[in-house]
């Protein structure tokens, strides 16, 4: 009986993640994993090819050799390219004409934790349907065949992955302008993004500075990259630069400090780059696409401007696929994935924050004065543990509390309920112009939803 979705055990919303060395991610899982990707991609008439590439954790090498071993043993050939961000490694798979590419990286997560991605031969994550299907050739696996000779792969370390992705990037920014005299300074998490990023932004005119570029495979957003913007806004501060740039250790997403170093989150990208598309004529459908996360400000900040915000469950892979049901070209996440659907096929950090220095170098003005544009609520979080998880349509008052929230704030405030899709968790999100009120109605939410649940 084949899997279903809601049976799957290995995969999650961003593929397979977890401790490295620990269940699911071991060096057996991956031996299998590789195999099971191969013959489904494998072809009668036609060798199967898979790109494989890595961030910067130690556990890297042993990923990227099971992998390898999995995918030779059933016939198919492979190209390493290295580390290299995870938009790189899309984007070769699509260019190399490969039937898969496989990224190993668990983002923002610490050294000990690693994961694995799957794009199929477009550069797109894996549909729900295809990664079943893989799972399931894993949990059951279809003996080898022998044959007259053994149906064995070979696999090629591809050189030139990195400047081939490094071009593509450069190739996004208008001809017609460069970085000539701009400081910039670039924090690459100690990952996959160490050498193309500050290579980009030299080669376009910048003066860079570098920071944490020296990974060991223990040291990948250790205290830096995107979740640290602090550490790049006190040197764009001492450096007197115009902008810092804080990567994940991926590089698939980016958060911006301006001048000052105050951060520029992912909804104010959007907000500032969604009004020139729509301006420009370039935005179909008026609309951008974002998570039920991002700021209330940038759905008004749009709205200013005649375009649309529509909303998707949390996940940058929710958003794509919004995108590409909808055939919006613009969308992302208050975290820092920004995804351009016309010159890529995920979130990219280092095509977000050209697009971002587009706007600036054309129209003359410093980051501070653009990201003016949004004007962030107040936005109050609150989550608290829970039994279970009983469908919020199943408890009235619950749903009294909110509507009566939702009424008192109107147009200027936001109320989402939801529970974790990971955690044994609640969480109440209210967004507001009184920072005080709405973390009052958020704490009066989340006392009724902890009483209807211990009564249900």
């Amino acid at each position: 009986m084949a899997l279903t979705s809601s049976e799957r055990r290995l995969f999650g919303t961003d593929g397979i993640r977890g401790v490295a060395n620990q269940y699911p991610m071991t060096a057996e899982m991956a031996l299998a994993l590789g195999r099971s990707v191969a013959e489904h991609y494998r072809q009668r008439d036609k060798r199967c090819r898979v790109v494989i590439g890595k961030d910067t954790r130690l556990s890297g090498y042993m990923f990227e050799s099971a992998l390898e071993a999995g995918i030779v043993s059933a016939g198919a050939d492979v190209m390493l390219v290295g580390p290299l961000p995870t938009p790189a490694i899309a984007f070769i798979t699509a260019s190399m004409r490969a039937d898969a590419g496989i990224v190993i990286s668990a983002s923002h997560n610490p050294f000990q934790d690693n994961g694995i991605k799957l794009f199929g031969p477009d550069g797109f994550k894996l549909a729900d349907d295809i990664e079943v299907e893989i799972e399931e050739r894993i949990v059951k696996p279809e003996p080898l065949t022998p044959g007259p000779e053994p149906r064995i792969g070979k696999a090629v370390r591809l050189d030139d992955a990195e400047g081939r992705y490094v071009q593509f990037i450069k190739d996004t920014f208008p001809k017609e302008r460069t970085l000539d005299g701009i400081r910039v300074v670039v924090d690459c998490a100690n990952g996959a993004a160490y050498r193309a990023a500050p290579q980009v932004f030299e080669e376009l005119g910048a003066e860079v500075t570098a920071l944490f570029v020296e990974p060991n495979g223990r040291n990948i957003n250790d205290g830096c990259g995107a979740l640290y913007p602090d550490k790049v806004g006190v040197e764009v501060r001492r450096t007197r630069a115009a902008i810092g740039i804080a990567l994940d250790g991926d590089g698939d997403r980016v958060i911006l400090t301006d001048e000052r170093g105050e951060v520029v989150d992912g909804d104010q990208v959007m907000a500032i780059l969604g009004t020139r598309f729509m301006a420009q004529g370039k935005l179909p459908g008026g609309t951008v696409v974002a998570t039920v996360m991002s700021n209330l400000g940038l759905e008004h900040a749009l709205a200013a401007h005649q375009a649309k915000l529509l909303r998707t469950a949390v996940g940058d892979r929710y958003v794509v696929e919004a995108m590409r049901e909808g055939g919006f070209t613009f969308g992302g996440e208050q975290s820092g994935h920004i995804v351009f659907l016309q010159e890529a096929t995920t979130g990219d950090g280092l095509l977000a924050a050209l697009q971002v220095l587009a706007v600036m170098v054309r129209e003359g003005r410093s980051l501070s004065d653009l990201a003016k544009l949004m004007t962030r609520y107040p936005q109050v979080l609150l989550n608290f543990p829970v039994e279970r998880k009983v469908p919020i349509d199943q408890l009235p008052s619950v749903e009294a509390a909110i509507a009566k929230v939702e009424k008192a704030l109107g147009s200027d405030g936001r109320v989402l309920v939801r529970y974790s899709g990971t955690e044994a968790m609640a969480r109440v999100m209210i967004e507001g112009a009184n920072e005080v009120s709405i973390r009052g109605y958020a704490e009066e939410i989340a006392e009724c939803m902890r009483k209807a649940l211990a009564a249900h």
